[in-house]
């Protein structure tokens, strides 16, 4: 649910849920004290008069004012009867109400004796309609009151009136107490109403807040191991998956920071561990050279050689951890230009061999492209990809008689090589990460192949760059082949 339709549910159930409880519990209350009325005072179809006060209390006195009548026509002498009248005022003062008899313009008899001399001259004349008829009559002035009349003639002939006088302002216990209820009910409903909208509010609203701070508190704290839940508030629930989305990119950018800070370290230790060696040699046919253990030419030589080679190595690895420093920022230097396939793979098979020869193995290189096909590359980037390759299968060379098979292959859009070895060969659950960098299958610091392990990272990511791919199939025993495909260079016709 939206915060707005929430807001506005709220607006009209504050208005229309207390009204419509509190008409429920009027009608509830009403309906029980009818029946009170009814067992009490012996009235009927009070429904319409549970709120006028007078009109109950004139039904209330209907009993009483019919014996009067009846008195006065067949009994009026129990109308002179003060005890009899006593009697009568009696129960008329639990309905609210006292009897007032009047002789000529004088009072007889009155229960309230404070208030008859006050009310006499306002009561209606001897043979009033209105006022004998049951409904009474109102009588407005000082001295509100409803005043029901019944005549009669006293023994010796003067003019009688009994009087039925109900206060105006007389509420009756049962009204008094419905009033109470009801006021009592309303106060409790919106109570109620308040708490559970409150509560509904707090539930949808504060609470996804509240979790969202204790998010916020985790993360201040380092803990990126929790999940954002969401809720029922539609904008609120956005704000929680917007949140739970940056605490994912959070927690996976530590993660990758960790892994990075583990993998430079790892690098640090593998390329101290690589360097370490020819430095060693170095140092140790530098000091055979000063302290003339080389005391022959051919000697001398074999020293320098072996010097150079090892200085050689050094430069190689070095150069591996610049470019590796270039590919995490995306710096790595390109100098693209159109390169004819055949004349570059020619060169590049006749310095291999040179290179191989010297170390034992041997080249055997086949090209099947065209004089006239040509790809768009960086001559020093593609050198460095097929000097890499070279270099691992070198070091994983394992046979009596090394032998790469450098092949060049026209594959429609693509120009294909493939350099094979007859090395060792990788198992197959290492061949899908031999191309994530520091990914070695050999991962032994004092193993003799050494290498950082980032030279087939920076093979994928140059030919990434390329727009061409590298992938390998290997054979454990048997040897491995590299593969990597760069797109032929296709001159676009111009209309004229």
């Amino acid at each position: 649910m939206k915060l707005k339709t929430r807001i506005i549910v709220s607006f009209f159930a504050i208005i229309f849920v207390p009204l419509l409880l509190s008409a429920v519990s009027l009608a509830a209350f009403t309906q029980h004290q009818l029946n009170s009325l009814e067992e009490q005072y012996g009235i009927e179809d009070a429904t319409y008069d549970i709120l006028n006060s007078s009109a109950l209390l004139s039904k209330m006195t209907k009993g009483t004012f019919e014996w009067l009548q009846e008195a006065a026509q067949e009994e009026p002498e129990k109308l002179e009867d003060k005890e009899k009248l006593a009697e009568i005022d009696e129960r008329l003062n639990k309905q609210n109400s006292y009897l007032l008899v009047r002789k000529n313009r004088e009072i007889y008899y009155c229960g309230a004796l404070d208030e008859g001399s006050a009310l006499l001259a306002e009561l209606p004349k001897y043979g009033d309609f209105l006022a004998g008829s049951d409904k009474g009559l109102y009588i407005g002035g000082d001295d509100q009151a409803l005043v029901k009349q019944v005549d009669f003639t006293f023994s010796d002939d003067s003019q009688g009136s009994v009087f039925i006088v109900t206060r105006a302002d007389a509420v009756i216990p049962q009204v008094k107490s419905l009033t109470a209820n009801m006021l009592f009910v309303v106060i409790l409903i919106l109570i109620i109403t308040s708490l559970s909208l409150s509560f509904w509010t707090y539930r949808g609203v504060i609470a996804p807040l509240n979790l969202l701070k204790k998010a916020t508190n985790n993360i201040k704290e380092g803990n990126l191991d929790f999940v954002v839940e969401g809720c029922d508030v539609v904008e609120i629930n956005d704000l929680c998956q917007d949140f739970e989305e940056m605490r994912q990119r959070l927690k996976a950018s530590t993660e990758e920071k960790v892994k990075f800070d583990k993998e430079n370290k790892e690098l640090i230790s593998n390329i101290a561990h690589d360097l370490k060696t020819p430095i060693t040699a170095v140092k140790g046919y530098a000091e055979g050279l000063m302290d003339g253990v080389a005391n022959t030419p051919e000697k001398q030589e074999r020293y320098i050689k072996t010097i150079y080679n090892k200085a050689t190595e050094m430069d190689r690895l070095i150069n591996e951890l610049t470019v590796y420093s270039k590919i995490d920022t995306n710096r790595i230097p390109y100098t693209f230009s159109k390169v004819t396939v055949t004349e570059y793979f020619n060169d590049c098979a006749e310095d291999l061999a040179m290179e191989l020869e010297a170390k034992g193995v041997e080249l055997n290189y086949l090209n099947y492209v065209a004089d006239d096909v040509k790809v768009i590359a960086d001559v020093e980037q593609i050198t460095r990809v097929i000097n890499n390759i070279v270099s691992n299968s070198l070091k994983y060379m394992n046979k009596p008689k090394g032998v790469i098979n450098l092949r060049v292959r026209d594959v429609g859009d693509f120009i294909q090589v493939e350099i094979e070895d007859n090395g060792k060969g990788i198992a197959q659950k290492d061949l899908v990460n031999i191309f994530e960098r520091f990914y070695r299958t050999d991962a032994s610091r004092n193993s003799s192949k050494g290498g950082s392990g980032i030279g087939l990272s920076i093979v994928k990511k140059i030919m990434e760059d390329h727009g061409g791919k590298v992938w390998a199939t290997s054979k454990e025993n048997i040897g491995t082949v590299m593969y990597f495909v760069l797109r032929k260079y296709q001159e676009v016709p111009v209309n004229e």
